[in-house]
């Protein structure tokens, strides 16, 4: 492992200013399931490590619609939070799915957002959920856009001297969510996975729809052309089946060691039908 230094700030601000003195020579430590495999494998050489585990960044909250949770909220926490099952329950779905019950111990929802590896499945679900992250700086704050976050492998809209502080996802009313995925190995990171929300209307027809991919491209991916496929239909087998086909023809995943092109295409297309026929029975159990 290259030598660094290491900080352990106790404020935000004491961090802030860490990363406004080193720049992009800084690596700022959540969890490590992310950081520390990097660093071993020297494919990053900072000058200095920011260990963040003391700041007060671990809350999850309740209020105006929104479930806002600190970046330093453990993945165990997703899973076992009554207010996350309650108010945004794919979360807790998505959360279990990540690696094992040692990186949930560890791991954060921040870090795992930063990393920002296209095959995870919280990125997928703060982009398919419509979720604002917060960020601050010494410049001030600002919020990002999910979809706009996440810039391409490995790369978010993060500057060097920015700091993710928070992630907002708006509380699902009335709407029913599902994730499906492949992976080769239980705990490893998805081959394909898809994540469906959807909202019916008091005639049983789709009022909302939201389906969005990781593991088909260099950044988490959701299929507008499907969501408006099914909106103002009818949730027939019929219809999310064509739905999902459409959803598979707009993406351009790539072949790689582990799958071919088509054999994603083909994983997104069925896990996209299972993800939405999950989805509206659970949003029929909630009209």
């Amino acid at each position: 492992m290259h030598p660094f230094e290491y900080a352990a700030p106790a404020t935000v601000d004491d961090a802030l200013g860490l990363l406004v003195e080193h720049g992009a020579e800084a690596k700022v430590l959540a969890g490590g399931q992310s950081l520390v495999p990097i660093l071993n494998y020297r494919l990053a050489k900072p000058r200095i490590v920011v260990d963040i585990n003391d700041l007060p960044l671990a809350a999850i909250r309740v209020e105006d619609g929104r479930l806002t949770l600190g970046a330093l909220v453990r993945h165990h926490h997703l899973e076992e939070s009554a207010d996350v099952a309650r108010h945004c329950p794919v979360l807790t779905e998505a959360a279990g799915l990540v690696g094992n019950v040692r990186v949930r111990s560890l791991g954060t929802l921040g870090g795992s957002v930063a990393h920002a590896d296209p095959a995870a499945e919280l990125p997928l679900a703060l982009v398919a959920l419509g979720a604002r992250i917060g960020v601050r700086s010494a410049r001030g704050r600002r919020t990002i856009e999910a979809r706009g976050f996440f810039t391409g492998f490995l790369s978010t809209a993060l500057a060097p001297d920015e700091l993710l502080t928070e992630v907002e996802v708006p509380v699902m009313r009335g709407a029913g969510s599902a994730i499906e995925e492949v992976a080769r190995r239980a705990g490893d990171f998805a081959l394909v996975a898809a994540l469906a929300v959807v909202g019916l209307d008091r005639r049983g027809r789709v009022e909302t729809a939201r389906l969005a991919f990781a593991g088909v491209g260099p950044t988490p991916a959701r299929v507008v052309a499907a969501e408006e496929a099914l909106v103002g239909q009818e949730p027939s087998a019929d219809r999310l089946a064509h739905a999902a086909a459409l959803a598979a023809e707009g993406l351009d995943p790539q072949s790689d060691p582990f799958a071919s092109a088509a054999y994603r295409r083909l994983l997104a297309r069925v896990l996209a039908r299972r993800a939405l026929t999950r989805a509206v029975v659970r949003a029929m159990g909630v009209l």
